[in-house]
């Protein structure tokens, strides 16, 4: 609804909260269902930030249902739905929860970050400063700061419950996942990345990296899980812009974080509250993400 309030924590009485992660509220609705609710939490450093992001939720669920429908042809997904309409009573009836909530089955998640890296940033910048390779993959000598890699990388991480995901090799991914696993995980999440990259390119996006989940339902079939290709899970640059050598303009979060190197700050809890104009950048940055990938505006719930 324009004007609404933000949502920075839920409480539904009549679900189970299963899990309050950095930005979502997880409930069970049944023995086979789930509830995601994207709050405007933001996150940076590892840290929840206390000022909550105007629309962030709604931006999230929007392009995670986006790209759900639009990857059908590559891999299967756990969403049921994210109409709330289309839901049980306890959640059509909870107006906070339009344009932020997915239905989605339940899964047995992998604990792992499958990764993808088109580019030479984060992260996979820094381990290449240190030894000239990401997760095992050794890259030419001379290599700048956001250059195109010569191919896509898959570069996985566990799942830090709480701190830092930590790059991991791919023979390091199989121990944990098993080898077939590992397999499909890979030629899946290389395959998404592929043809996401060519849609994004032809609305003038430029998707570095990427990261995405996986679970495996009660049948064993693996789905495509959580969020996908958002500004939380990417980097997305202005194709128009790009130039590598140095840091790229993005519609991310990267935005925050950029702020947050100005200040004197630990990186420790309590993290500090963004400033008012700072805030409205980020939903700026976030809204305009959505339609430049969708070619629509974000629907006002």
């Amino acid at each position: 609804m324009p004007g609404s309030p933000t949502v920075a924590n839920t409480n539904l009485s009549e679900l189970s909260l299963v899990h309050r992660g950095k930005v979502r509220d997880v409930y069970k609705v049944d023995d086979s269902k789930y509830l995601l609710v994207a709050t405007d939490r933001i996150s940076a450093f590892d840290c929840i930030l206390p000022t909550p992001i105007e629309r962030k939720g709604a931006v999230l669920t929007a392009i995670s249902a986006f790209w759900f429908d639009k990857l059908r042809g590559i891999t299967s997904n756990h969403l049921i739905t994210a109409d709330v309409d289309e839901m049980p009573a306890a959640i059509s009836g909870t107006p906070e929860l339009r344009g932020r909530s997915m239905l989605v089955r339940k899964t047995n998640v992998f604990p792992v970050e499958c990764v993808v890296r088109g580019y030479l940033e984060g992260s996979g910048w820094k381990d290449y400063q240190a030894t000239g390779a990401i997760c095992g993959h050794q890259l030419p000598a001379g290599m700048r700061q956001c250059e195109k890699l010569s191919e896509p990388l898959f570069t996985p991480a566990t799942k830090a419950a709480a701190g830092h995901d930590e790059n991991i090799s791919e023979s390091r991914f199989a121990e944990i996942v098993g080898d077939d696993a590992a397999n499909y995980l890979r030629a899946t999440s290389l395959a998404i990345y592929n043809h996401a990259s060519e849609y994004a390119a032809s609305r003038g996006i430029i998707i570095a990296d990427t990261k995405f989940e996986f679970g495996a339902d009660e049948s064993g079939e693996i789905l495509l899980i959580d969020e996908v290709l958002t500004p939380d899970s990417s980097r997305f640059w202005t194709a128009e812009t790009y130039e590598p050598g140095h840091a790229q303009p993005s519609f991310d979060k990267q935005f925050v974080r950029e702020y947050l190197e100005t200040l004197n700050w630990n990186k420790q809890p309590p993290a500090p509250p963004l400033p008012p104009d700072i805030a409205a950048a980020t939903t700026a940055r976030y809204v305009q993400a959505y339609r430049i990938l969708t070619g629509k505006d974000l629907p006002e719930n």
